[in-house]
């Protein structure tokens, strides 16, 4: 099924101007002079990065957003969100002709041959994907398009979702076929993932040939040296995004929990991950501890997938319990400081190194700094925060009722509590004389482990790690 058919064109030459492209709504074999082109609808991560990257591999893209105010800034190059080496290939792309942002839908998607939805599913109240915006994106795409069109579910959304869409877009004019291309995209790693990707993954339904001839065309340029597309049917690729998230997600509440039973009976959890990590069958990623996982996939897509079973009759009961373990260990370190403290942490000054949910984004939805900070207000105690990234996002959450820096150190003055929630690079090895003299009280509070090496009981610190067996602070 992957391979190339004999009458297909030759591959589309990178960093090329005027490149010779080939139309395919039609006849694989004519050639129009033009590119194959590409509309992207939603500006937010996801479509932005999709979009952007899609142009650097010599596509005609035009991105697509209903904020004006977003797209004005993007037409200026600047970029909304921070991802490493975005900003330099938008402006690449958008200089080079390949890359576009509007606002204007129906004059976006009147020459186009790919439309993808790459707009926000947030959570309801009880878990469920909000399919809104996905709904009325594919009906507004149906009633302006003046020709056959591909729309392209990139959004994450449940199973059935891909079958709605195209009811919905039964009635329109022209043929449009609907198809699932789920993302798998690492926040802080987003480029890699989409250039070099280890699979992707693509849900078509039979008889929709010319989907799945767009859909092959368009990833070719990511799919030269070896086969990466995965074909299934849309329900099979709407389901394996909340499976792959759902699964990494139990990987680390395993983790977390394991933690608590480590310290509880003198175990090391460095050691078991070390051990666990070591049998080819389970491998050594996503097995570290830490305050809980977070972010726009795995908190929403976990919740997502429970909703859905339990919508059609079904509890899974493996995916609920990782929900509930990692509300419950956004606690494990605040609880760990209100016993160093004797549970009284009223008009302690405490600092956070680390507000992002992982290094590499200024993304802080779900992040655990956000239940942290909470929790520590509540206690009445005094916070001073720092991140390289995302001070913006959380001053706007926390507005005057906590302190950020721009200076790491600056944070620890006077302070009686450093918390580390996020392991960035430069918080890997600072100078801990520095720390030391700077704090009130040295008492440190790693919750991504990154400093547990470096002996700091040694140097006058006390010292607490997640699951680590050493002397209790």
């Amino acid at each position: 099924a992957s391979a190339l058919p004999s009458n297909r064109p030759p591959p589309i030459r990178e960093n090329t101007r005027s490149p010779i492209r080939w139309h395919l709504s039609g006849s694989l074999n004519r050639c129009y002079g033009c590119a194959v082109k590409l509309c992207v609808i939603g500006t937010g991560y996801v479509g932005l990065v999709t979009g952007t990257c899609f142009a650097a591999t010599g596509q005609r893209v035009v991105c697509v957003d209903k904020d004006a105010s977003k797209i004005e800034r993007l037409q200026r190059y600047e970029i909304p969100i921070f991802e490493p080496g975005l900003e330099e290939l938008v402006r690449e792309n958008a200089a080079a002709g390949r890359l576009t942002f509007t606002t204007d839908l129906a004059a976006a998607v009147q020459d186009v041959d790919l439309a993808f939805i790459a707009v926000g599913t947030p959570p309801t109240h009880d878990g469920e994907a909000d399919l809104s915006a996905v709904f009325a994106v594919a009906q507004e795409l149906a009633k302006h398009a003046t020709h056959d069109l591909v729309i392209v579910n990139k959004s994450t959304v449940p199973v059935g979702t891909n079958a709605h869409v195209q009811k919905l877009v039964a009635d329109a004019e022209h043929d449009i076929q609907v198809a699932s291309n789920p993302e798998f995209l690492k926040e802080g790693g987003a480029i890699s993932d989409f250039m070099y990707p280890d699979r992707i993954v693509i849900g078509v339904r039979p008889g929709h040939a010319r989907a799945r001839r767009l859909m092959e065309r368009v990833y070719h340029p990511l799919n030269l040296s070896s086969t990466k597309i995965v074909w299934m049917n849309p329900e099979s690729a709407e389901v394996t995004t909340y499976a792959a998230n759902t699964m990494l997600a139990m990987r680390i509440s395993c983790m977390n929990e394991l933690a608590v039973l480590c310290e509880e009976v003198g175990a090391d959890l460095q050691s078991v991950r070390m051990g666990v990590g070591s049998d080819p069958r389970i491998g050594s990623q996503f097995l570290h501890s830490g305050p809980g996982y977070g972010g726009s996939c795995f908190p929403k897509d976990v919740k997502a997938l429970v909703a859905t079973a339990r919508r059609h009759g079904i509890e899974l009961e493996l995916a609920d319990a990782t929900n509930r373990v990692n509300v419950r260990h956004r606690s494990f370190l605040v609880r760990k400081l209100k016993r160093h403290f004797g549970n009284d942490l009223a008009g302690k000054r405490i600092a956070i190194w680390g507000l992002a949910f992982k290094p590499g984004t200024d993304d802080i939805r779900e992040s655990p700094s956000i239940t942290t900070i909470e929790f520590l207000l509540n206690e009445g105690c005094e916070i001073v925060g720092h991140d390289p990234e995302a001070m913006a996002n959380i001053k706007a959450l926390f507005g005057e009722n906590i302190t950020l820096v721009d200076d790491a150190y600056d944070a620890l003055k006077d302070a009686d509590a450093l918390m580390l929630l996020t392991e960035w690079r430069e918080y890997q090895y600072p100078e801990f004389d520095r720390i030391r003299d700077l704090m009130r009280t040295p008492a440190v509070f790693d919750g991504r482990n990154i400093w547990v090496t470096y002996k700091l009981a040694e140097q006058g610190f006390e010292y607490a790690g997640v699951g680590i067996h050493s002397d209790p602070v």
